[in-house]
């Protein structure tokens, strides 16, 4: 793997940190705002995605849809790809909740389930890096 792919991976995979280390201080604070962790864990599990798919070397669009990150995953890995497809549960949470007016309605339980998804995202992708990350420290 060249330089700038190992970089360009590094970096994604920094964003979707930061957003997981989010989300954890978030719940820490007793989850007052739920909304944000469902927001950022839609973020992370993104970010995380599209590492993966920076090392496939599949071009992917701006877009915030899990379902569509993992349509173009499946031809790479397509186990992973259907495990992780409960994960398009957080596409909704992924820009339209940062706006006033018709956005989803977080209600209880959801932003544990979001933390949950993100984890197991953010689990899978390493795993499935693992081979590469001694190249990504």
């Amino acid at each position: 793997m060249d330089e700038p792919l190992r970089a360009l991976i590094r970096q994604w995979l920094a964003k979707a940190g930061e957003d997981c280390d989010l989300i954890e201080h978030l719940v820490k604070e007793g989850s007052r705002f739920p909304a944000a962790v469902v927001f950022h864990s839609q973020q992370a599990a993104e970010k995380y995605l599209k590492a993966l798919l920076v090392r496939y070397g599949v071009d992917f669009p701006k877009t915030h849809d899990i379902m569509e990150l993992l349509r173009l995953l499946k031809p790479m890995d397509a186990a992973l790809a259907v495990e992780l497809e409960a994960a398009d549960w957080l596409t909704p949470f992924g820009a339209a909740i940062r706006y006033p007016g018709d956005y989803p309605q977080v209600r209880p339980g959801d932003d544990k389930r979001a933390v949950e998804l993100a984890h197991q995202v953010r689990d899978r992708v390493m795993r499935a890096l693992q081979a590469d990350l001694s190249d990504l420290t």
